[in-house]
């Protein structure tokens, strides 16, 4: 972690020149770009294999006619068919999960008073009046919510409902056009739970709201940062699939 602290603060020394006392929040700024980047190829590779699965539709389709009345041999044939074309149904998660640990680093940075035995100086740093192991409480019990903090995390929260009402309609549409369902109409094993997360799924990326709340200022810009790069980085890699596919990566938070 004190690795991590260092290059945080070489880099803010870096931006200082140009970003002056918001020179820190550059530097987590540049941060998320280049974790960013760094996943990029596997996001590549997501997108990929969502396209294939796509692909796979008509054969999807004639085993869900084949065992209309066996939802288990439907499933197992089902796997059968992603196996032999090397397709990976839980593709879209790595992206996800690769960044995880930039987030708790800086979540650990931003909230700790102490690192390698010595006073957090990280916590010094500010974006404008806010400061970056402040919540979104201590920005309101402060100033207010009209105060410059409050005002800040406003500006945050707008952003942030705004690229998750993007995805809102695009994961809604996705969905309307391929909904999932068991052959036959019986329930397959598993379909309860599968229909329940179907339905919450297109509520997911406002959860990103409660992120940014509860967070250090800091790990709240990654999310920001992240999440909007998420929702253009989609955009563009999923802009030639047929609608339907890819509903779960749209629906990703970060």
């Amino acid at each position: 972690m004190s690795f991590f602290a260092s290059l945080v603060a070489d880099l803010a020394d870096l931006f200082a020149p140009l970003f002056h006392g918001s020179a820190m929040a550059a530097a987590i700024v540049a941060v998320t770009i280049c974790v960013r980047l760094l996943v990029h190829p596997l996001s590549r590779a997501a997108a990929r294999g969502q396209k294939a699965r796509a692909k796979l539709s008509p054969q999807i389709a004639e085993l869900r006619k084949k065992h209309a009345k066996n939802p288990e041999k439907f499933q197992k044939a089902l796997m059968e068919l992603h196996r032999k074309e090397q397709v990976s149904p839980l593709a879209g998660c790595l992206p996800g999960l690769f960044q995880l640990p930039a987030f708790f680093l800086l979540y650990h940075l931003f909230s700790s008073s102490n690192i390698g035995g010595e006073a957090n100086e990280l916590l010094d740093h500010k974006l404008f009046a806010a400061p970056l192991g402040g919540r979104f409480a201590d920005a309101v019990g402060d100033g207010g919510l009209l105060g410059a903090a409050g005002l800040l995390y406003l500006a945050l929260f707008a952003l942030v409902a705004a690229v998750a009402t993007f995805n809102y309609r695009r994961t809604k549409r996705q969905l309307a056009a391929n909904p999932p369902a068991a052959p036959g109409g019986e329930q397959a094993p598993g379909a309860n739970a599968m229909a329940t997360m179907t339905k919450f799924m297109p509520f997911m990326s406002f959860m990103t709201l409660f992120t940014v709340a509860v967070v250090p200022l800091a790990a709240a810009l990654y999310v920001v940062t992240s999440t909007t790069w998420s929702a253009v980085e989609r955009a563009v890699l999923y802009r030639d699939m047929p609608t339907g596919a890819g509903a779960m990566g749209a629906a990703a938070v970060m």
